[in-house]
């Protein structure tokens, strides 16, 4: 196992492209906003209005409590408007505090309908020791092995012990596209409710009736299963405490102005109390974090806790297999070396000629290397009569065709050498010379060398024609966004079984900033291990049962659906699409929650300005005529100035309901240049945003007789 680092050059960035998925793509700014579900959550918000659901947040309980008691208030003095006004905005306040959870809460309920819908009372056949026999699909007990085939329902959660098929997976994912399901690798997972299109599997069950894997989705997607993060616990402990402080300044209130001579109503106490306290982030908190997960689940992305999308947001290392993540899964051919008096169309001929049976992705590509690089025309292996194709086995190590006269092999160095010294090959030592640089210069690089040769007929002697070179393509656009984990302050790390030589080549090619070696799956447990004791959160993707011990150590461990059910289960997220570089939008998506929740905390925090300046020159001018300097905003009167106040309260609620929802817009930059942005955006307009506010009310509410 070999740890090497390494500093990338920088890279330029092309903003607004989704380089990973190679075409323009936004960056992560949340799902859609439906207006059509405010009216449609009405009857859940009026329904969590039960004081035992109230409690669970601290600040909009005490709202509700004012709510109560004004109303109380009110019925005492029937004749007194104003006091029926405060009551009623007042209850608005906490309704729309819970319309928000309500919204949040029903996208995830329309969500578990759909993955209800999947769900069927299906008839499995159970193998027995006798043959099979049909039982209910909830009859079903872990390892029993079932039988499917072409146009079945799977019946349960498991795993492919025998056969292959095409298995429909859309009612889970959403992808129309079918996948392939296996026995005997990390492909080998199903899901109960999926639909078996071909061939025929034996599955043997890994999960109860009751506790599939589409059961805990929709607990999960429902909110059943979500409890408060460690972060959203602490930010309600301080909501909590400036609740606290908040009321005890204005309970002490009414002893100075009963001594000033200013005695106030209690419902302006209660009015008072209810815009000082933080209730806009009170009311927006959970319905933050509802659509964090949310936006997992848009992508194809299973939460299974809230402290997972957290710990994604400040996740500081990122582990990522080479192939398939950073790799397009196959090596390619890059170019044709040809050595001796051979020159390149020569080779390519060949090469192209050695390859047209050759069915796997590095065959298929030397094939399209020669004719697109080389206009060589298209051949097929049907047109060559008479053609004997040589397959590759591991004892030989090579492959081929015999064709009108001609001998072509080709594969590895030490093979195809062994084949033309068979063949009469003389040992031209400068040809062999020039061959052996050209394979130590690829093998040095991380390519992978295949030496072609070629006899032309009985008597004469075989010879080597050159050098294909094969490589790991590096998907289009990994470096600028691996760049912009850079400038998220986020440290890549590539993880591969290749050699140290070919894992620097990728890496300096990728721009990853550390690469892991010839790695096991102990040398990634104690990667993780080390960046964790380093004070570090550590985010990976696997899918393997190998990876189980690494996924269930990382803070964000991102199994992979098509994965093996260890892996499932020791992962805290699951990804339905099994897109590997979807980690990456992962750690957007967390970084988004934290930035909406401090930004609207920060928004909440300065909205308390303008209404300093509102109320308290409203209770108090009369008494101390100085006062009335503060009211800069020049409100009608001091009914109308805290009238005005508990409105701007409750509207800037259902205002910032979207942005709640979609989160603030995400870009990868330094913290404290988003530190910087927060405090200008939501700090300074959390500031200005009430003056007119309140005063744009102000101008309506005063128009009220009684008020004005």
């Amino acid at each position: 196992m070999t740890l090497q680092t390494r500093t990338p050059a920088p890279t330029p960035h092309t903003a607004g492209t989704d380089p990973v998925r190679h075409g323009p793509g936004p960056r992560v700014a949340g799902g859609l906003f439906d207006p059509r579900q405010l009216l449609r959550s009405v009857p859940d918000a009026l329904r969590k209005l039960d004081p035992r659901a109230m409690v669970r947040s601290p600040v909009m309980f005490v709202v509700e409590t004012g709510s109560v008691l004004t109303t109380v208030l009110a019925v005492t003095d029937p004749g007194d408007g104003f006091g029926w006004l405060i009551a009623g905005w007042l209850w608005l306040t906490v309704v729309f505090a819970n319309l928000a959870e309500a919204v949040a809460e029903g996208r995830g309920k329309a969500q578990a309908a759909t993955l209800r819908r999947a769900k069927t009372d299906t008839v499995a056949r159970r193998r027995t020791a006798h043959g099979e026999e049909r039982v209910p699909g909830t009859g079903l007990r872990v390892d029993d092995l079932v039988v499917c085939e072409a146009g079945d329902v799977i019946p349960g959660d498991g795993d492919v012990v025998e056969g292959a098929a095409s298995v429909d997976e859309s009612a889970i994912t959403g992808e129309s596209a079918p996948v392939i399901r296996e026995s005997g690798g990390d492909r080998s997972a199903v899901t109960g409710g999926t639909k078996v299109l071909s061939d025929r599997i034996v599955v043997r069950i890994t999960a109860r009736p009751g506790e599939t894997f589409l059961d805990r989705m929709i607990a999960l997607v429902e909110g059943a299963a979500r409890h408060k993060t460690p972060n959203e616990i602490a930010l309600n402990i301080l909501l909590a405490s400036l609740t606290v402080v908040f009321l005890l300044a204005v309970v002490t209130l009414q002893p100075f102005a009963v001594y000033a001579g200013a005695e106030q109503p209690l419902v302006v106490f209660t009015a008072l109390l209810v815009c000082l306290i933080p209730t806009t982030i009170g009311a927006l908190l959970s319905a933050i974090g509802i659509a964090g997960m949310d936006r997992l689940v848009q992508r194809n992305v299973l939460a299974v806790s809230g402290r997972a999308v957290e710990a994604a947001g400040d996740v500081n290392t990122l582990l990522l297999d080479k192939t398939g993540t950073i790799t397009v899964g196959n090596r390619q051919a890059a170019e044709f070396r040809p050595v001796g008096t051979v020159d390149v169309p020569e080779l390519a001929d060949a090469a192209q000629l050695a390859s047209l049976a050759d069915e796997t992705p590095e065959g298929r590509s030397v094939v399209a290397l020669a004719q697109e690089e080389y206009r060589l025309r298209e051949r097929r292996p049907g047109e060559l009569t008479h053609a004997a194709w040589v397959p590759f086995t591991a004892r030989t190590r090579l492959s081929g065709v015999d064709v009108a006269g001609r001998q072509i092999r080709k594969g590895a160095a030490g093979a195809v050498a062994a084949w033309v010294a068979e063949h009469g090959g003389g040992p031209d030592a400068e040809v062999a010379a020039e061959v052996a640089e050209v394979v130590d210069a690829i093998s040095g690089s991380g390519g992978t060398p295949l030496v072609v040769a070629e006899r032309t007929g009985e008597g004469v002697a075989a010879r080597v024609l050159g050098v294909i070179h094969l490589k790991d393509i590096v998907k289009e656009g990994v470096r600028e966004r691996f760049a912009e984990l850079r400038r998220m302050g986020i440290r890549t790390v590539m993880i591969t079984g290749d050699n140290a030589g070919t894992a620097a080549a990728i890496a300096a090619e990728a721009g990853v900033d550390d690469f892991l070696a010839e790695a096991t799956p102990e040398d990634k447990l104690a990667l993780i291990k080390r960046e964790q004791a380093g004070s570090k959160l550590v985010a990976m993707t696997g899918d393997g049962t190998n990876d189980a011990p690494a996924l269930a150590q990382a803070d964000v461990g991102v199994a992979m659906n098509t994965g093996t059910a260890a892996a499932k289960e020791a992962g805290n997220m699951i990804d339905l699409d099994s897109d590997p570089t979807k980690l990456i939008e992962i750690v957007e998506i967390g970084k988004q929650l934290l930035l909406t929740r401090g930004a609207l905390t920060t928004f909440s925090l300065a909205n308390d300005v303008a209404k300093y300046f509102a109320i308290i020159p409203a209770m108090f001018a009369a008494a101390y005529p100085g006062l009335d300097d503060l009211n800069v905003m020049r409100l009608s009167s001091p009914e109308s100035a805290i009238l005005s106040a508990v409105v701007f309260n409750a509207l800037v609620i259902v205002a910032l309901v979207p942005l709640a929802l979609r989160g603030v817009r995400y870009r990868p930059v330094s913290a404290d240049r988003m530190l910087r942005r927060n405090i200008a955006v939501y700090g300074l307009g959390g500031l200005a945003a009430p003056f007119l506010g309140i005063k744009l009310i102000d101008l309506v509410v005063s128009l009220i007789p009684g008020i004005g």
